[in-house]
């Protein structure tokens, strides 16, 4: 397995688990995560800082799922593994994108489209 498999599958259940630590204390005070556009006021609300870093991840988020998909129907592996993306997708994008891009080094390899 390459070095930098092993480096996303490591980053993967640490930054869900560090990510979601902060979740949980938002969503004590009061915070719905179903709400996202109060998840990105709030932020915004919490300074100038907090709100460039939730505009940020907003946008990598968003362009993260289009190309996700798009990426994984070119080559092949969105048909296997349908829907499962999407769901790791609102466990953060922390934590699905490492897991994504070992997914698909692994398709590639096994297809021979990657050496």
């Amino acid at each position: 397995m390459p070095i930098r498999n092993m480096v996303y599958i490591a980053l993967s259940p640490v930054s869900v688990v560090w990510v979601w630590s902060w979740g949980f204390q938002w969503m004590a005070s009061g915070g719905n995560l179903l709400n996202l556009p109060s998840f990105f006021l709030d932020s915004d609300n919490s300074g100038s800082a907090a709100a460039f870093l939730a505009i940020e991840i907003a946008v990598v988020w968003a362009a993260y799922m289009i190309w996700v998909e798009g990426d994984a129907t070119t080559i092949g592996l969105c048909a296997k593994n349908g829907g499962i993306f999407l769901a790791r997708y609102f466990l953060g994008t922390c934590f699905a994108f490492p897991l994504y891009l070992v997914m698909r080094e692994r398709h590639l390899a096994k297809t021979g489209q990657i050496t």
